[in-house]
């Protein structure tokens, strides 16, 4: 079933991703060649993240002037700085993967409304798969509707996750939360980019995601994808108001709550009670 008449902003939003797509392809033929910094130890920003960004951003304040930008390489440097409405960017989400030629990585792009993700366009650019959501209107790949998961067992699940790559990451504790998901469940995969996996729970690629360190233009797009495909999101304890406080768990409402029980009392939200069953590092 092809996708209902799309959104104006969607259609301006599927245009800078195919663009940056373009960039992120031709480089990736000549990927040795692509000039690497680190912003901090592991985490690498190359000049393809850069002229991405700067395709996305133009074609976007091109088409909306007044809208505000929140971008992962440039902050909030362009754009309106007061709008209602913002875009939430990520121009290359897995460039550790990029660098490496290893082909799982995306472009991210959302609209918040006063705060609230009302439009979604996540680009695969090695599988030429799009992915789409508006607020409401359902959740699509390449104009088939997506539904996430049916499975009802977390013993059956495909489980994706990230891992941590920072200093000061809390390693110990992320251990433990592999663990025990690890036993729980038919498999763990770790594919390096937070957007993208997102967009696989929708789609019932996989049936959950957990992952910690993250930022909002990692989870912006996604976490409206997997909402409009039926599922749930948000923090290790299940509340739904995740954006901003680097904890994600997302899944299909059966297996969402089984990974709650499991997950809750690694949260850093999480009452002292629950924080008392975490084994000492």
């Amino acid at each position: 079933m092809p996708s209902p008449n799309l959104h104006p902003m969607i259609n301006v939003a599927i245009k800078a991703a195919r663009e940056a797509g373009k960039i992120i392809n031709r480089a990736a033929l000549d990927v040795e060649s692509v000039r690497v910094s680190q912003k901090q130890v592991n985490d690498f920003v190359t000049e393809v993240d850069q002229a991405s960004e700067q395709i996305i951003i133009e074609t976007l304040l091109t088409a909306y002037p007044g809208h505000g930008i929140l971008a992962e390489e440039s902050g909030q440097e362009h754009g309106a700085k007061d709008s209602e409405f913002v875009w939430i960017i990520d121009p290359l989400d897995g460039t550790t993967n990029f660098i490496h030629g290893f082909p799982v990585y995306c472009v991210s792009i959302a609209l918040a409304v006063k705060g609230k993700v009302e439009q979604a366009v996540i680009y695969d650019p090695t599988r030429n798969d799009l992915f789409t959501a508006t607020k409401g209107r359902g959740a699509y790949m390449n104009d088939r509707r997506l539904r996430v998961s049916k499975r009802i067992r977390i013993q059956d699940c495909l489980i994706a996750t990230g891992f941590p790559f920072r200093p000061g990451d809390d390693y110990k504790s992320y251990m433990s939360m592999m663990s025990d998901v690890m036993q729980r469940c038919a498999g763990l995969r770790r594919p390096g980019s937070a957007a993208l996996d997102l967009a696989y729970v929708a789609a019932g690629f996989t049936d959950g995601l957990f992952e910690s360190g993250l930022s909002p233009w990692d989870v912006a797009a996604g976490s409206l994808l997997v909402t409009e495909a039926g599922g749930l999101v948000g923090n290790f304890t299940g509340e739904a108001d995740f954006l901003h406080q680097k904890e994600c768990l997302a899944a299909s409402p059966k297996i969402y709550a089984q990974m709650v029980s499991l997950l809750s009392k690694y949260s850093k939200f999480a009452s002292v009670g629950d924080k008392a069953l975490v084994p000492p590092a």
